[in-house]
């Protein structure tokens, strides 16, 4: 368990690195854009790889959970991303492991221990310390889009678990949801924003990126930890997305980095450890009873997060 643990929080860590590949690979203003081309090659690749489409009430889930876990939950989280400073939507994207704790007891029944509820409110004042400056701008739009995207991957996670997965590979119905929410957002990029008249090799290579590390690995590994492991127990693994992109622009980038951010990032660290720390069991419980295959009917497939 505790390697499906290191697996999965593989994935914050990745999308903790493509702030940095965003601002400084990626055409400026163009949110749907990226949105769209970091999801759509993603779910095509995994379909021409996988070669199965959906069937019976798959098609309609697989729509649903694309359009959550994908297609509004990137298209809110660019727009937040441009609209506010990137420490502002990095707390507001904070916010999705407290969703997740709400829903999971309401839709899942999963019981959410209260050391989970406290490592999500103490992972968001370390991320706020981590990533916000006395100069972060308050926009109305950006504030409610970046809401929007924690509720909107919330959702889709514990839908995701929810439902289960049906008898296809996992990277099948990763690339299900990929495909769907990609398409989703064709339209309304072309209708928006449409498309740019040329494309630089950097501009293209941070596509790439995106769209392949990114998005089509790093979801298949979030997806896969999510069929193992407690919704809101993942869903903690994305505080470390802003925590590396603070260092990354730290290491790479040259930003500063104060006194008050690194202790918001041991914070958000600290969090993340408490609340991704399974429950003992009691002593006197029968461990050997328990059925080895119990992971395998807990159903799977977010996001994200927070990643850009």
């Amino acid at each position: 368990m505790r390697r499906i643990l290191l697996v999965t929080a593989l994935t914050p860590i990745v999308w903790g690195t493509t702030y940095a590949v965003t601002t400084e690979f990626l055409p400026a203003h163009r949110p749907l854009l990226a949105a769209t081309l970091r999801a759509l090659p993603a779910g095509l690749l995994l379909l021409a790889m996988t070669r199965r489409l959906p069937r019976g009430d798959w098609w309609w889930r697989s729509a649903v959970l694309g359009a959550l876990n994908i297609g509004v939950f990137f298209a809110l989280l660019f727009a937040s991303a441009y609209r506010l400073p990137g420490g502002m939507a990095a707390v507001l994207g904070a916010a999705q492991p407290l969703v997740v704790a709400g829903l999971s007891a309401l839709l899942l029944s999963e019981r959410v221990a209260l050391r989970t509820v406290l490592a999500g409110f103490a992972g968001v004042v370390g991320v706020a310390m981590a990533v916000l400056t006395a100069s972060a701008r308050l926009d109305p739009v950006g504030i409610l889009a970046g809401l929007g995207g924690a509720a909107s991957m919330g959702l889709g996670l514990v839908l995701t678990k929810r439902w289960g997965r049906p008898n296809a590979s996992l990277l099948t119905v990763t690339g299900w949801q990929l495909a769907a929410g990609g398409l989703m957002l064709v339209p309304v990029t072309l209708a928006v924003e449409g498309l740019p008249g040329s494309l630089t090799g950097g501009n293209i290579a941070g596509y790439a990126y995106l769209s392949l590390v990114g998005t089509a690995l790093a979801y298949t590994m979030w997806f896969r930890g999510l069929e193992r492991l407690p919704a809101a127990q993942v869903s903690l693994l994305a505080l470390l997305s802003p925590v590396v992109a603070t260092a990354v622009g730290w290491a790479v980038l040259g930003q500063g980095l104060t006194t008050a951010q690194l202790v918001g990032m041991v914070v958000a660290f600290a969090a993340v450890l408490a609340g991704s720390r399974s429950p003992r069991r009691p002593r006197s419980e029968p461990v050997a009873e328990t059925p080895a295959t119990v992971e395998s009917v807990v159903p799977r497939a977010y996001s994200a997060a927070c990643a850009r």
